[in-house]
């Protein structure tokens, strides 16, 4: 084997902790911003931060900056102080029910309710099944119908026993309801022996039951929704500004500013947090500059969004952004993700701004959102006896609207939307 040194060169991209951090910063949300800068300050002792001066920036799109008062961090909706659902029903238990073993079960199943007031034990096999179901018994006595149940036939079976009603409904939930999940109306009436008159009254009364019996309250709170942009609409058109008066000014500490000068001891490590503060500077600037582009872009690019709302979305990807304000698609990924922006229209996620391009028979394009509205409208007007297959919505958007779009994407706009196959819409009709 023969030993030899070569001398080659090459082009590599190397990630630094300083260019992670850039990337990092680039992606916070203005939250998350301001409790990375405290980290910051604890960090490194060269960065002070100041409170802010109550300055923010404001951009005009196509016209001077708007004049008025100025606001701050304008939260969407404020944290409740109400007391947590689950600790009033235990309240409600402990003056119900005087019995120390019942209440003790009670308030155990309680702590055990999901979200929606579905049963949701650990370890069932702890408790026979008969105390479970006493215990599901003592909290119809004091929540909602059908709050405790294991399952989604128990929770309606519960809520038709509160009502006192034990005719077809009941029994097709207790005995046929598979065939209730697959709209097999027919057969459920030839194995009651009833007319379909009756099938139907049951399916309106089954309907009318609520499949979360505490889907309307839950013990988590609304939080803070801070958008990262506001857009503003004025007798002179639309401004827009990043919602960032409250976060920290940075600072350098002056303290240290004679030490840098000097050559002592703590001179290498003074200096090398010096160049970590001048790149946390650069970065901030940079985050700035670069939502600013973005935003700038998208007022221009989705005028009409900005005033009607959703139905008005243009298609536009985010390389098309990248390309007007000469950055790389990947950076302006990053700089919406998990960003919201208040528009007049509403509030919504940054990233929701970008829908991608579907062709129509005249050459025009449209976008994602527009054939998921154009779905939703199709849906909601369709013969509920005889609802649309994917196939027949794909033609009907193909003659009416002129988009060429295959089954298998209706279906997975479907699914997007929520929206049940024809098979679960059908409805009875007698």
């Amino acid at each position: 084997m023969n030993l030899a040194m070569t001398q080659r060169q090459e082009l590599k991209l190397v990630m630094t902790m300083e260019l992670r951090q850039a990337i990092e910063i680039l992606q916070y949300t203005t939250y998350e911003l301001e409790q990375f800068l405290i980290e910051q300050q604890t960090d490194n002792p060269l960065i002070e931060l100041q409170e802010p001066a109550g300055t923010f920036d404001e951009r005009p799109f196509g016209v001077r900056p708007a004049g008025g008062t100025r606001h701050g961090m304008l939260p969407e909706c404020w944290k409740g102080t109400e007391p947590l659902f689950r600790d009033e029903l235990c309240a409600v238990a402990r003056m119900t029910f005087k019995d120390e073993a019942d209440l003790a079960l009670v308030q155990m199943l309680i702590l055990n309710l999901d979200d929606d007031g579905y049963l949701r034990l650990p370890d069932e096999e702890a408790l026979c099944t008969d105390t479970i179901d006493h215990g599901i018994r003592l909290l119809q006595q004091i929540g909602p119908a059908g709050i405790g149940a294991r399952s989604l036939q128990e929770c309606l079976l519960l809520q038709l026993e509160q009502i006192g009603d034990n005719g077809p409904a009941a029994s097709i939930i207790r005995d046929h309801f598979g065939l209730l999940a697959r709209n097999r109306w027919s057969e459920m009436a030839a194995l009651l022996e009833i007319p379909l008159k009756a099938v139907k009254e049951a399916q309106e009364l089954i309907r009318s039951l609520q499949p979360k019996p505490c889907g309307f309250i839950s013990d988590f709170k609304p939080d803070y929704v801070t958008p990262d942009v506001i857009v503003e609409e004025t007798a002179e058109g639309l401004t827009f500004r990043l919602n960032d008066r409250h976060l920290p000014e940075l600072r350098m500490n002056p303290d240290y500013l004679s030490l840098l000068s000097s050559e002592n001891e703590a001179t290498d490590y003074l200096t090398d947090q010096y160049r970590k503060f001048r790149w946390l500077q650069n970065s901030l600037d940079q985050r700035r500059s670069t939502i600013i582009k973005i935003v700038g872009v998208l007022l221009e690019k989705q005028l009409r969004f900005f005033t009607g709302g959703p139905c008005s979305l243009q298609p536009l990807t985010m390389k098309e952004i990248a390309d007007e304000i000469d950055m790389h698609e990947s950076t302006v990924s990053r700089a919406v993700s998990g960003k919201t922006i208040r528009t007049p229209a509403g509030t919504f996620e940054l990233r929701s701004l970008f829908s991608s391009k579907l062709s129509t028979s005249d050459g025009d394009v449209v976008s994602q959102n527009k054939v998921k509205s154009l779905l939703r409208q199709l849906v909601d007007g369709e013969n509920k006896s005889k609802p649309l297959s994917d196939q027949k919505l794909a033609d009907y958007l193909k003659q009416d609207e002129g988009i060429s779009i295959s089954r298998r994407t209706i279906s997975k706009y479907r699914e997007e939307l929520n929206i049940p196959s024809s098979s679960i819409r059908k409805q009875l009709s007698v």
